[in-house]
């Protein structure tokens, strides 16, 4: 998921940078404007951004002698849309990049695409889709974390495919051997890394209720915080 510096091809890293950059300067004005019409969001938009930043630093041994990591995106994609993890996104790459040494400034815009912007729409469209169907709360944050996870990797592996294409099968080839790579990790770190996400959900719904009913991810009497005078009352 974290593309090494340097790692792609000038014009990829290029093109990647200009795929992502619309989606991060939208992310950042939504960031603004929410922040400014919302100040008490500021926590949890916090919450959403370390619980990215922490998961997806953490570095797993794949068995294929890759690495694998979690995301982390499925959660703030739930609580504040796509686009909002869009930016937080490239605030943590770049923190891990510098930091780290996780990642890259050059492959930044390729890192960004993956997981900042197919990750949290992939979180999103599944979560409705879930929820649209009836099912339980917890269930839909789980699969919309795990997909997330997966979709990811899937990505980052179509993005190697395309710089390096496999001198006789070409593309299809190479995707098929960089998802190989990821796939004996990926999968189980999706389902833990989903079960973690339900966890931290559950806590932000007990400390966090009525900024969760707000964004319209809990069900509940949304409250207009502009006082009523004494004639409204008595309407």
């Amino acid at each position: 998921m974290h593309i090494s510096e340097a790692y792609l091809p000038v014009t990829h890293a290029a093109a990647w940078t200009a795929a992502a950059a619309p989606f991060v300067i939208h992310g950042g004005i939504t960031v603004v404007r929410e922040v400014k019409d919302n100040p008490e969001s500021r926590l949890l938009l916090g919450a959403a951004g370390a619980f990215t930043f922490v998961l997806s630093a953490i570095k797993l041994p794949s068995v294929s002698g890759s690495s694998s990591h979690p995301t982390g995106t499925g959660l703030g994609a739930v609580l504040f849309r796509p686009p909002v993890m869009a930016f937080l996104c490239t605030v943590v790459l770049l923190f891990q990049a510098l930091l780290l040494a996780h990642g890259g400034i050059t492959t930044l815009g390729a890192n960004v695409f993956s997981m900042g912007v197919v990750g949290p729409w992939v979180a999103y469209l599944v979560w409705r889709a879930v929820r649209a169907a009836g099912a339980n709360i917890h269930l839909a944050i789980f699969c919309a974390a795990a997909l997330a996870n997966i979709l990811t990797y899937c990505t980052t592996s179509l993005q190697l495919a395309l710089a390096y294409p496999d001198a006789t099968s070409g593309f299809v080839g190479a995707a098929a051997k960089f998802l190989g790579v990821f796939a004996v990790t990926q999968i189980p770190l999706a389902i833990v890394e989903a079960f973690l996400t339900v966890l931290v959900f559950r806590v932000l719904t007990e400390v966090a209720h009525p900024e969760l009913v707000r964004l319209g991810v809990l069900g509940g009497t949304k409250v207009d915080p502009r006082p009523t005078d004494a004639t409204e009352v008595s309407r």
